[in-house]
């Protein structure tokens, strides 16, 4: 999977649309192949990222936990360490 693709449920604050789409735009990128579509793609690399972030939104939507939601800063050190010690390796 892509490391910029984060996961986004159970989080307080909830995720939100801003994220969901920023998710959609990593995921399309990377199976386009393309950081930025050529004006030809544009339209359809467009609706890619919209049908992506639609379905996102729908199963975080859906989903449900008993688990407490987690901290954002505390998720992001623990991942701030992770890659510390892959880095180290």
């Amino acid at each position: 999977m892509c490391r910029n693709i984060r996961p986004l449920h159970n989080f307080e604050p909830p995720t939100t649309d801003e994220e969901v789409r920023a998710a959609a735009l990593q995921y399309v990128r990377k199976i386009s192949g393309f950081t930025t579509p050529s004006k030809a793609n544009e339209v359809v690399f467009e609706r890619a990222v919209d049908a992506v972030a639609a379905a996102s939104r729908e199963l975080l939507d859906g989903l449900v936990t008993t688990a407490p939601p987690k901290d954002r800063e505390v998720e992001a050190a623990k991942a701030r360490a992770r890659a510390q010690r892959r880095d180290a390796a």
